[in-house]
């Protein structure tokens, strides 16, 4: 590790700890910078980094999945989505479809996309066909999509909106009974277009020490020192720990275009429930661009298990720090990279492929 690393790991081990400080970082990008610097191993045994709520992948709503499925294979469109969603399962009966994967190779026009423009330059070179974009993200992801809806749209690209903020998922874990949790590291994505201010209220409000990272090992040992100092002397704050990237007040453009392009509504969290004001709608004059005001939506009242993960599969306690991935009983087996169950072992930012690709293969022992 660089030097800069060895000196924060330094200052962390002089601490004089209790045992444990449990410290939850929302991002499932610094979750994989944890995993791939072995962070876990390196760090004095009372500190405890446990994964959050910071995979979209893993909270997108199970019925917007089903729903794009049953349009990709029934609707005469083509079907787009960012790479890892091709492969999440829904709750559909063994032999049925379970997947927009699945559905690409029953012979719907499914297509992977690695960017919000892949999307509009498929519509612009096929003006004849319908394109609906299965918009799913945070913040990060939501401002550049939000961007493309201002420039302005072809008629023939439509959108369906699993977009969801990232602060409401912590408000509610701190605002439960168990939150888990005694210092948080803020995404430092989100915070460079929302801006650092956001997390203030995890300080102000429910007294936890907060930093916000970059996702290189030292901006990481950084925010851990940090929000372990804070901890000792009692003075929960929230301090800036990506510099670099995360200014005051964030990106106003980015912002602006969220703001313009959505409503903030109430929204489903796949196996969590309905987190107020924490999704992305797309407001009433892009009514145009809807999916779901010119596609027929599926009655789901004769699906069993819908909005919820698969039965067996625990990737909701996951994604709140309940439980670590390999607690979870189909951990390894049924549930691998190759043949996920849930949706925390297809993205890679779901804790559960991250813990499995940096080595982690056996279910523990609870």
């Amino acid at each position: 590790m660089a030097p800069r690393s060895q000196d924060w790991l330094q200052k962390i081990r002089a601490l004089d700890l209790p045992d444990p400080v449990r410290i939850m970082n929302v991002c499932g990008g610094h979750e994989r910078s944890i995993a791939l610097a072995g962070l876990r191993s390196l760090l004095p045994d009372p500190i405890r980094l446990i994964p959050g709520p910071g995979c979209p992948v893993c909270i997108c709503p199970e019925e917007d999945i089903y729903q794009v499925i049953q349009w990709a294979l029934q609707e005469p469109i083509t079907l787009v989505s960012f790479g890892d969603m091709l492969r999440v399962p829904v709750n559909a009966p063994r032999g049925e479809v379970r997947s927009l994967e699945e559905a690409k190779a029953a012979g719907a026009d499914v297509q992977p996309i690695a960017s919000p423009r892949d999307a509009l330059r498929l519509a612009l070179a096929h003006p004849e066909r319908p394109v609906i974009f299965h918009a799913v993200g945070f913040e990060t992801t939501l401002a550049p999509i939000a961007a493309l809806i201002a420039e302005g749209l072809p008629d023939n690209l439509f959108l369906l909106m699993s977009g969801r903020l990232t602060w409401p998922a912590v408000a509610m874990l701190l605002e439960s009974d168990n939150a888990g949790l005694d210092a948080l590291i803020a995404p430092g994505h989100v915070s460079t277009v929302m801006g650092p201010e956001e997390w203030d209220f995890v300080a102000t409000r429910h007294g936890i020490p907060t930093a916000i990272a970059g996702f290189t090992p030292d901006s990481l040992l950084a925010a851990i020192h940090a929000v372990l100092r804070q901890f000792l002397d009692g003075q929960p704050t929230c301090e800036n720990c990506y510099p670099v990237a995360v200014k005051p007040g964030g990106n106003p453009v980015a912002r602006r275009c969220l703001t313009e392009c959505f409503n903030v509504v109430d929204a489903n969290w796949r196996g969590i429930g309905t987190i107020p004001q924490s999704g992305y709608a797309l407001k009433e004059r892009y009514a145009a661009h809807d999916a779901r005001h010119h596609f027929p939506l599926l009655n789901e009242s004769s699906r069993r298990h819908v909005g919820e993960m698969p039965p067996g599969c625990d990737c909701a306690r996951v994604v709140l720090g309940r439980i670590t991935p390999p607690e979870c009983h189909i951990y390894g087996s049924p549930c691998t990279p190759r043949t996920p169950v849930g949706p925390c072992m297809v993205s890679d930012e779901g804790a559960c492929r991250i813990w499995w690709a940096s080595g982690v293969r056996e279910r523990a022992v609870i």
